[in-house]
C-alpha cells in the first residue's frame, strides 16, 4: 500500500479549464503532490486523472474499492517541472476532496473567477456547478 500522504494542502487540486465545447473539454491539472500540470483532453481524462492522483497520495482514502468491466487504461500524470500560471482560459476550480465515499467524491469547490464556494455530495454535482460557471463565463 502507497504512503499515505498528509496536509491540507494535498486535497485540493486546481482545475484549469481552457477549451469546453460540446465536443472538446481541455485544460491541465495541479496538484502540490505533482510536479507540474497534468493536462487533460476530456472530461472522463480530468476525472480519470484525478482519481488516480488520490489513489496514489492514498488521500483521502477511498471506501470502496472500484469495479470495472475489464481494466481500464491507466491516464498518466506527469508533471512538467516548473508550474505555468495556474489559471483556465475559461474557468479556474480549486476542488477540495474531503472524502471518498459511495464510489464518489465529496467536498468543496471555489469557482475563483466568480469568488464562489459551493459543496458537492457527488462526482455529478461537481460537474454540474463546474457546468454552470463555465455557462455563465462563456454566456451559454
Amino acid at each position: 500500500m502507497p504512503e499515505r500522504m498528509s496536509g491540507n494542502e494535498y486535497r485540493t487540486t486546481v482545475v484549469c479549464v481552457d477549451e469546453c465545447a460540446s465536443d472538446r473539454f481541455e485544460g491541465r491539472i495541479y496538484n502540490p503532490y505533482l510536479a507540474g500540470a497534468a493536462q487533460f483532453q476530456s472530461l472522463m481524462q480530468m476525472l480519470l486523472t484525478v482519481d488516480q492522483l488520490l489513489d496514489e497520495m492514498n488521500f483521502p482514502q477511498s471506501f470502496t474499492a472500484n469495479r470495472e468491466f475489464r481494466p481500464a487504461p491507466v491516464p498518466a500524470v506527469k508533471g512538467r517541472g516548473q508550474p505555468e500560471k495556474q489559471v483556465g482560459k475559461l474557468a479556474t476550480f480549486a476542488v477540495r476532496i474531503i472524502f471518498r465515499q459511495n464510489a464518489s467524491w465529496q467536498g468543496s469547490v471555489v469557482w475563483l473567477e466568480g469568488d464562489r464556494e459551493e459543496s458537492f455530495r457527488s462526482v455529478l454535482e461537481l460537474l454540474l456547478l463546474m457546468h454552470s460557471a463555465l455557462a455563465q463565463n462563456t454566456g451559454g
